[in-house]
């Protein structure tokens, strides 16, 4: 009986794999052309960090400084509402790419959410090493960011196709039924998403941020 159950879990298993593999063939070129922007966009970021004037350096110093100063002060303190800052900043891009592909001029936008996500992640990356160090900075970007964007960033990339496919539906179908049926596909698949954006929430405020007190603690 045992052998059973394992070899259906087996062939359930190898189905799912099949359908993410298949889905991802299907939609090379949006994924490629997807991540391609994202990485510009962290290329910017880190750009704009390599270029900011004294006055800029000062003040993104202080916010660092005294970022991990409250930090080391809180400990486990203020976990939940930090909980739902972190799901609030993460679904927003989720949500704008889940409407951005029901919208006709929705392509643009698509892309421009998913280079600004690439964008904050350069950002903050560039300015922990600038401020605080390789080492250290090094450090601290990957106890603080490494785990909840693990999960975070192939759900944005999942969304951003879904929504890229949505929009070819609505401008090159013009049967209505088929571009409900895609809207639906897209919004439950968004709603599958955003189970995982909760996880990476959820790791990014109970374990990276543990992760990264101990780090400012101890280096």
């Amino acid at each position: 009986m045992k052998k059973i159950r394992r070899r259906h879990r087996y062939k359930k298993e190898g189905k799912v794999k099949k359908i993410l593999l298949a889905h991802i063939e299907n939609n090379l070129k949006d994924y490629t052309i997807i991540a391609i922007l994202f990485i510009i966009g962290i290329i910017c970021g880190v750009f704009f960090i390599n270029n900011i004037n004294e006055n800029q350096y000062t003040e993104i110093e202080q916010y660092i400084n005294n970022s991990i100063e409250i930090l080391r002060n809180e400990g486990e303190a203020n976990l939940v509402p930090n909980l739902f800052k972190s799901l609030k900043n993460n679904m927003i891009f989720i949500v704008l790419l889940w409407l951005f592909g029901m919208i006709i001029i929705g392509s643009i936008f698509i892309y421009t959410t998913v280079a600004a996500k690439g964008f904050l992640l350069g950002y903050t990356i560039a300015a922990f090493i600038t401020v605080l160090g390789i080492g250290k900075g090094s450090l601290y970007s990957l106890s603080s960011l490494l785990l909840q964007n693990i999960i975070l960033i192939p759900c944005l990339f999942i969304t951003a196709v879904s929504s890229k496919t949505v929009y070819k539906s609505i401008i090159n179908t013009r049967e209505k039924g088929m571009v409900k049926g895609q809207i639906i596909r897209h919004t439950l698949l968004t709603g599958i998403i955003s189970v995982f954006v909760i996880t990476s929430s959820m790791l990014e405020i109970y374990i990276s941020r543990q992760l990264f007190i101990f780090s400012i603690n101890w280096f």
